[in-house]
């Protein structure tokens, strides 16, 4: 299988400045962008929660799969070149090769939350505040119910 850099050569490339954001959280574009060079920050309520310096990462994708507004804000952490598919489901539907790609990446994702939830259960058992590690396992399994609500939305002070 090719690697998501081969299969969007084709696609036009934007040049971003350190401090640029690519994404805002909560907001909806449509759009797939692909890192080709640089590196971006990945910030989830203003907390930065990783940097991504590999180039073929994917930005956008859930969105445009989910039909959601974007779940973090993305800001190019240095210089970054990207490949970007304005339409991204026209993108997705016209090439299957680059949906099964992602399917796998995102597969990938699931199973290493589900692997390190599972962990977490195993290891603190009966701890205050972890109990419902059990619950978000069987909710990742049957992801039918209702939009995720972190903890922090819910509670801000629980009380374990």
């Amino acid at each position: 299988m090719s690697d998501l850099l081969s299969l969007t050569g084709h696609l036009p490339e934007i040049e971003l400045a350190a401090g640029e954001v690519l994404l805002h959280e909560d907001t909806r574009t449509g759009s797939i962008w692909v890192l080709v060079s640089g590196s971006l920050d990945v910030l989830k309520d203003g907390v930065r929660i990783s940097t991504i310096a590999v180039p073929g990462a994917a930005f956008g994708e859930v969105a445009v799969l989910m039909d959601s507004d974007h779940s973090a804000t993305v800001v190019a952490a240095s210089t970054a070149r990207l490949r970007y598919a304005q339409d991204g489901r026209a993108f997705l539907l016209s090439s299957p090769e680059v949906l099964l790609f992602l399917a796998k990446g995102l597969a990938a994702r699931l199973d290493l939350v589900t692997r390190y939830l599972a962990d977490l259960r195993n290891q603190y058992a009966g701890a205050p505040g972890l109990d419902m590690v059990s619950d978000v396992l069987g909710r990742l399994v049957q992801r039918d119910g209702p939009k995720a609500r972190p903890g922090s939305a819910r509670d801000p002070d629980p009380e374990y």
